[in-house]
């Protein structure tokens, strides 16, 4: 039971932080290449690293093993740790997070001027 707990907290833990710094290096090379200047300053990228890593780890990690572990049946010794269906969830999420940020990096600023007038014309 407690074995299974671990492979599963790895694999959490693995996808987390996968889908994680994907996105952020993603957006760090593509703003550097397309604005001139990196979104993410290497501090930030340090502190975003240590915060999410230390976070993740200790709400991945201290999970209790449940009963209905057991239930289910054991993983291979050559099954790979990332499976597909993992793979699936990391692109997925990645390509959600990228939307958002390169939403909010190139097109922020409009749609924040627009809510600003909107309020203005309301008398808000």
């Amino acid at each position: 039971m407690w074995g299974r707990n671990v492979y599963d907290s790895i694999s959490k833990f693995l996808q987390f932080q996968l889908t994680v710094n994907i996105v952020a290096v993603i957006v760090a090379f593509t703003g550097a290449c397309i604005t001139q200047d990196s979104p993410l300053k290497a501090v930030q990228m340090l502190w975003v690293n240590l915060i999410m890593d230390t976070f993740a780890s200790l709400a991945l990690a201290t999970e209790p093993p449940t009963e209905a572990l057991l239930l289910r049946k054991p993983y291979g010794r050559n099954k790979p740790l990332i499976s597909r269906t993992m793979m699936k969830n990391i692109l997925g999420h990645a390509v959600y997070q990228l939307t958002l940020i390169f939403t909010l990096l190139f097109v922020g600023e409009k749609l924040a001027q627009t809510q600003c007038s909107a309020h203005k014309q309301l008398g808000c």
